[in-house]
């Protein structure tokens, strides 16, 4: 039995396996439409999600399974004060697999230890989103068709985003990437990342305040919304939070090639004349993480197509 409570639960060959899926599923849907028949899917939901916890539903329901579970801590026994680790040994006799999302970083990695049934992380705090990563590098490979060789542009909330914190993670381990890390002094990266992950692996990185600057040299830009109460004083905030808005002017520095993702919600970090562009992409990255999430609870439950 495997839990994913970070990417790198995933090995590069694994992940390789369960991305060839994903994009075998994508092209031939109906050969897997009853590949869980009898299994089921757990969603608890300590926090608000709609495309991730809707995305896992849609993916167990496309593979034939149900689903059980709840969407917010108010409507589950945590509100009584029951901890993950009861709940999880509850639910591991009612479901075959269970995503977890919850506020606290590590909650996802406790329920793993009392677990019977795969656990999969679903974001947890600041600290992973390990399928939202899966999620992204499908994007990637289906749209670019690599995952190696790539200039990746990060911009916005590098310090609480656990969806950058994941993609940094998992890119490391591909041939040639380089990060430019885009935000103000208030959100840059943590530093356990940059010590820990990009300089111990020697990967190229530099740090910028301004989008325009480093927009020709990205083949990928990666956003997220600059958080106002991340901010000591309105006046700081007011003062940057343009500079991380994504808009149509800006879009005329960049490559004809560069895609734009974000992982939702968005809220005016990216203008919405912007959608129109066939550059951006997060819709299409919203879709496609039915299709990686498919292929992750093939993998963890060794299912397979007969």
């Amino acid at each position: 039995m495997k839990h994913i409570i970070s990417p790198l639960d995933l090995s590069i060959q694994e992940m390789g396996e369960v991305l060839d899926l994903a994009m075998d599923i994508i092209k031939n849907p109906k050969k897997y439409c009853e590949v869980c028949h009898s299994k089921k899917l757990a969603t608890l939901f300590y926090e608000p999600s709609t495309r991730t916890r809707l995305s896992f539903e849609a993916a167990m329901l496309n593979l034939g399974g149900s689903i059980l579970g709840f969407s917010s801590a108010d409507s589950s026994s945590a509100a009584k004060g029951e901890s993950v680790a009861d709940t999880i040994r509850v639910i591991s006799s009612y479901a075959d697999i269970c995503a977890m999302r919850h506020p606290k970083e590590g909650a996802p990695l406790v329920a793993a230890n009392f677990s019977s049934i795969p656990v999969i992380n679903a974001g947890d705090g600041g600290h992973n989103h390990p399928t939202q990563t899966l999620t992204d590098l499908l994007t990637i490979l289906n749209l670019k068709g690599r995952l190696n060789n790539l200039t990746i542009g990060l911009c916005g909330d590098l310090k609480f985003g656990r969806t950058v914190h994941s993609l940094i993670n998992a890119m490391v381990r591909y041939d040639n990437i380089k990060f430019v890390m885009i935000s103000p002094d208030e959100l840059k990266i943590p530093t356990y990342l940059r010590e820990e992950v990009l300089d111990a692996n020697q990967i190229p990185y530099k740090e910028v305040k301004v989008l325009e600057e480093v927009m020709p040299e990205l083949d990928l830009l990666y956003m997220t919304r600059v958080q106002k109460e991340r901010f000591f004083n309105e006046e700081d905030y007011i003062r940057l939070k343009d500079s991380f808005i994504l808009d149509a002017k800006k879009m005329k520095n960049a490559k004809e090639d560069m895609l734009i993702l974000h992982p939702l919600p968005r809220v005016n970090e990216i203008a919405t004349e912007v959608d129109n562009d066939p550059r951006a992409v997060y819709f299409k990255q919203a879709e496609f993480g039915v299709y990686a999430r498919m292929a992750l609870i093939m993998k963890l439950l060794e299912v397979e197509v007969c």
